[in-house]
C-alpha cells in the first residue's frame, strides 16, 4: 500500500482549511481566505510563506515573469486556494507547474467556493 507524502503536515492543513470554511462559509473573495489561513497559520505557529514566488527558466534565461503560489506551507508543501464554482482540471495543472517550478512534490489544491470544503492531492 502506498504511503500518503507528507500525510500529517498535509491532515494538519486541510483541517484548518475545514475551519476556515466552516467560519466563513463560501462566498467570500480568495484573498479573504488566504487571510484567514494566514491567521491560522500564525495562530498554530505553523511555517509558511505567502505568495511564494517562482523563477521560469526557459532554455538558458530566466523568464521575466514568475509563478506565484498561494502558500509554501512547511517549507514543502504547495496550498494553492481558490473561491470558485467548481476545481478544473486547469486549476491541478496550474497547481502542478508551481510545484514544477518549486520542485516540490506535493500541492493541495483548496476551494472554498462550494457548499462544502472541496480538496486535492496533487502528487509531482
Amino acid at each position: 500500500m502506498n504511503k500518503l507524502i507528507y500525510k500529517d503536515e498535509s491532515y494538519k492543513i486541510i483541517g484548518i482549511c475545514m475551519e476556515v470554511h466552516s467560519i466563513l462559509g463560501k462566498g467570500h473573495n480568495e484573498v479573504i481566505y488566504k487571510d484567514a489561513l494566514e491567521y491560522e497559520f500564525q495562530k498554530e505557529k505553523i511555517p509558511y510563506s505567502r505568495e511564494q514566488k517562482y523563477k521560469i527558466e526557459y532554455k538558458d534565461v530566466i523568464l521575466p515573469h514568475r509563478y506565484n503560489a498561494d502558500f509554501v506551507v512547511y517549507d514543502k508543501i504547495i496550498l494553492e486556494v481558490k473561491a470558485i464554482e467548481s476545481l478544473t482540471n486547469s486549476h491541478i495543472k496550474q497547481t502542478l507547474n508551481y510545484m514544477a517550478a518549486s520542485k516540490l512534490k506535493l500541492g493541495l489544491l483548496v476551494n472554498f467556493g462550494e457548499d462544502s470544503l472541496n480538496y486535492k492531492r496533487v502528487v509531482l
